[in-house]
């Protein structure tokens, strides 16, 4: 959703940014903390198109949890969508792989590498 839809659909709708937007360094910056990498390693595997915030199992309190979206959001690696009371993340990967081509992936199988290496995998 790009900022001018996020105004129009209501005041529970939430900012983005869009495609031309998104920025490399942001991108960069979001994924390197290992709690939003391992959300964005999760929403990657899952076979849903949305998942709710409640869905991350994040050893972090409900504020530190919620700053963690909101930096996958404003940097544009996720879109977050409310659908009733349920915030519902998704993986911006047409848009991320348009822009950086390669980019997820390879961050997807180095984090996938290093878990298996560390033991600390991530279901898929």
């Amino acid at each position: 959703m790009t900022t001018a839809a996020a105004q129009t659909a209501g005041s529970r709708a939430l900012a983005h940014p869009d495609r031309a937007e998104i920025r490399l360094e942001a991108v960069l910056h979001a994924l390197s903390d290992p709690m939003r990498l391992a959300v964005v390693r999760e929403m990657a595997v899952s076979k849903e198109a949305g998942l709710s915030c409640s869905h991350f199992d994040l050893p972090v309190t409900k504020s530190t949890s919620t700053h963690h979206f909101r930096v996958l959001r404003e940097s544009g690696v996720i879109e977050q969508v409310y659908r009733g009371t349920a915030k519902l993340n998704g993986l911006r990967r047409d848009d991320l792989d348009a822009l950086f081509p390669g980019l997820l992936d390879s961050v997807l199988d180095a984090a996938a590498r290093q878990s298996d290496r560390l033991g600390d995998r991530v279901d898929g």
